[in-house]
C-alpha cells in the first residue's frame, strides 16, 4: 500500500480534527514529540504556541462554525495553516514523499532540523502572515473590537520575532536583552501574546473599542504604545523582507495597522502615552537594523 504525501497526510490529520477544538490542541502539542534520535530540543518550543492557542479555546474562537456557540471563521482558518503547515513539514522531515507547498511548511522543515528561536519565528510568522493575506476576505466580516487585536495580534508577533532575530531593531540599546526577552522556550512570550487580561472569554466582541482600550493594563500600554508603536515601519519593513512577504507591507498605512482595517480610523492606534511609555520613547528611540 503506498504512503500518502507529506501534503496529504498532514490535511487528513487537520481534517480530523476540524471541528474539535481540544482536538486541535492536542495537535499542535504532538506537533513538537519528535523521534528520540532526532530532537534537538523541540519540546520547549511548544509553550508559546500551546499558551496563545488555549486563549483561543478559552474565547470559543475555534468552536465549529454551525454549533451552538459559533466560533470564528478568521481564527479557524488561520489556526488551521499553522497546523496543517508543521505537520507537512514533519510528514517531510520523518519519511513521508513529497516536497514542501508552501514557504511556511518549507521554513517549518528548517525549524524541525535544526531548531533556534529565530527558525521558530521564521517559521511561525511565515504561515501566520500568509493565512492573513489568504483570509482577508474573513477578517472583513469580524467586528470592529475582533479587527483591532488581530492588527494587534499580528504586530506582536512581529515584534517577538524581531525581538531574537533583529534585537536592536527591537530594543535599541537595550538589544542584549532581546534574545532572553524573546524565546518561546523562557515563558516570556505570553507578555506579547496574551490579550487575556482585556479580552473577555467570548466570541463574538461588539463594535465599541473604548472599554477594552480603558482597561490594557501598563505594561501593555508600555509595550505597544512606547516601544512598538514608534518602531512599527521599520518592524513591517524588516518583516516584509526577512520572511520575503511583500505584500505584509501593505497592512501598515503611515503608523496605522490597516489589515481587514480602514487607514483613515486612526484614533484607537495613537491613545495618550502614559508617562512611563514617554520614557520608553525617549531611552530607546527606534533604530534601523544593521543589513
Amino acid at each position: 500500500m503506498t504512503r500518502p504525501t507529506a501534503v496529504d497526510a498532514a490535511s487528513a490529520r487537520v481534517a480530523a480534527v476540524r471541528d474539535d477544538p481540544p482536538g486541535r490542541l492536542a495537535l499542535m502539542r504532538k506537533l513538537y514529540e519528535v523521534p528520540a534520535d532526532a530532537d534537538r530540543g523541540h519540546l520547549p518550543y511548544r509553550q508559546a504556541a500551546a499558551a496563545f492557542m488555549r486563549w483561543q479555546l478559552r474565547r470559543g474562537l475555534l468552536n465549529p462554525v454551525d454549533g451552538p456557540a459559533p466560533g470564528s471563521p478568521w481564527w479557524r482558518a488561520v489556526n488551521e495553516r499553522l497546523l496543517r503547515d508543521g505537520w507537512e513539514a514533519r510528514a517531510l522531515a520523518f519519511g513521508h514523499a513529497g516536497a514542501p507547498s508552501a514557504r511556511g511548511v518549507a521554513a517549518s522543515l528548517e525549524f524541525i532540523r535544526q531548531p533556534s528561536a529565530p527558525r521558530w519565528y521564521r517559521a511561525h510568522n511565515i504561515s501566520v502572515v500568509s493565512a492573513y493575506l489568504d483570509h482577508h476576505h474573513l477578517a472583513s466580516g469580524e467586528s470592529r473590537v475582533e479587527r483591532f487585536f488581530i492588527n494587534l495580534v499580528l504586530m506582536r508577533v512581529l515584534y517577538a520575532h524581531a525581538l531574537v532575530a533583529a534585537p536592536r531593531l527591537a530594543l535599541g540599546w537595550l538589544s542584549f536583552a532581546g534574545r532572553p526577552l524573546g524565546d518561546p522556550r523562557l515563558g516570556m512570550t505570553g507578555i506579547f501574546l496574551s490579550l487575556s487580561r482585556v479580552l473577555p472569554d467570548r466570541y463574538p466582541l461588539g463594535d465599541d473599542l473604548t472599554p477594552y482600550l480603558r482597561a490594557e493594563h501598563g505594561m501593555a500600554h508600555l509595550l505597544d504604545v512606547g516601544v512598538i508603536s514608534p518602531r512599527l515601519e521599520l518592524l513591517y519593513d524588516w518583516s516584509a523582507r526577512d520572511l520575503a512577504i511583500p505584500g505584509l507591507r501593505a497592512l501598515l498605512d503611515d503608523q496605522t495597522p490597516c489589515y481587514a482595517w480602514p487607514a483613515q480610523d486612526r484614533q484607537p492606534w495613537r491613545p495618550p502615552p502614559s508617562r512611563a511609555a514617554r520614557l520608553a520613547r525617549r531611552v530607546m528611540p527606534a533604530t534601523r537594523p544593521t543589513p
